[in-house]
Order: C-alpha cells, then sequence, then structure tokens
C-alpha cells in the first residue's frame, strides 16, 4: 500500500477545511480552475522525504524534526496520551492534512535556480529513494520549489495531505 501524498498552498487553515468539509477531508482539487495551486507527490511524507529535501537545501543532516507540522484535518479532537483510534476515527483512517512550518517554506522558496541541482543530486542519496537517479528527481523538486515560492510570494502556507 502506497501513500498518497499531496502539497498545495492556502491562505491559512480555515481556508483549508472549508475546502475539505464537503468532502470529508477527500483529495482537495489541485488545478487552475479555482482551486489549491499544488503537487502530487505520491510518497513525499513530510517528516522523513520531505525533510531529506531540506536537509539538503539547509546544508545538514536530516533529523526527524527539521519539517515543522501542525495537523489542520482531522478536525476532531486526536486520540489520547495511548494514540489508538477506534478504526473508524478519522484519525486512523485518514486523510489527514498538515500545516507545514513556515521555515520550510522560506527554505524551499529559497533555493537559487542554478542550485538546485546540487540540492537534488544530495536528495537522491536518501535511503528512501533507493538509489534514485537525480534526474528523475529534478522535476518533482523544481515543482516543489516552484510551490514554495508562489505560496511565499503569496503570504499563503503550505500544506500536505496524506492519505493511505
Amino acid at each position: 500500500m502506497g501513500v498518497l501524498t499531496d502539497y498545495f498552498r492556502a491562505a491559512d487553515a480555515a481556508t483549508v477545511v472549508r475546502a475539505l468539509e464537503p468532502t470529508d477531508g477527500g483529495l482537495p482539487p489541485l488545478g487552475a480552475d479555482g482551486s489549491f495551486d499544488g503537487v502530487a507527490a505520491k510518497g513525499v511524507d513530510p517528516d522523513v522525504v520531505l525533510g531529506q529535501l531540506l536537509a539538503a537545501v539547509l546544508g545538514e543532516p536530516w533529523h526527524v524534526d527539521l519539517v515543522t507540522e501542525t495537523a489542520v484535518w482531522p478536525t476532531t479532537t486526536p486520540p489520547g496520551p495511548s494514540g489508538l483510534a477506534d478504526e473508524d476515527d478519522p484519525w486512523a483512517t485518514g486523510p489527514w492534512v498538515t500545516e507545514l512550518g513556515g521555515a520550510t517554506r522560506d527554505a524551499l522558496a529559497g533555493v537559487p535556480d542554478d542550485r538546485i541541482p546540487e540540492v537534488v543530486a544530495r536528495w537522491a542519496e536518501a535511503e528512501e529513494w533507493d538509489g534514485a537517479d537525480p534526474a528523475d528527481l529534478l522535476p518533482l523538486a523544481e515543482e516543489l520549489i516552484a510551490l514554495a515560492r508562489r505560496a511565499r510570494a503569496a503570504g499563503e502556507q503550505l500544506y500536505c495531505w496524506i492519505c493511505l
């Protein structure tokens, strides 16, 4: 089973929640028809794989809390200290949406074009890519960086929609 991840930009969490409510958290509409501006990035989870990209951008080792996130969806209270949710609880089944910290957006947005190939070469070394060719990852990295630039220019935040 793969993890579906889409990154998108929005003005704030309330805007995201309003868009997700009619579909009970279903995929946020990505596209040029007035929907969210985003990037489909299957398997690029925020904590590890996007975190590896951020580490490459920053020139530092990856660590688990490099990408900060705030839960936006589901809007119900998360499970208690046990971390266990009922099997029909949206916290157990998803989808989930998190708002990425502004530092992530700004670091991605700040990558100069001439540094992108170098950053992607380092990103491709991540264990999660299993020896991927940097040339294959370059278009995705360019899309994520461009999305971050558009978000920063518009004063918006980056979000990640995740579904199993």
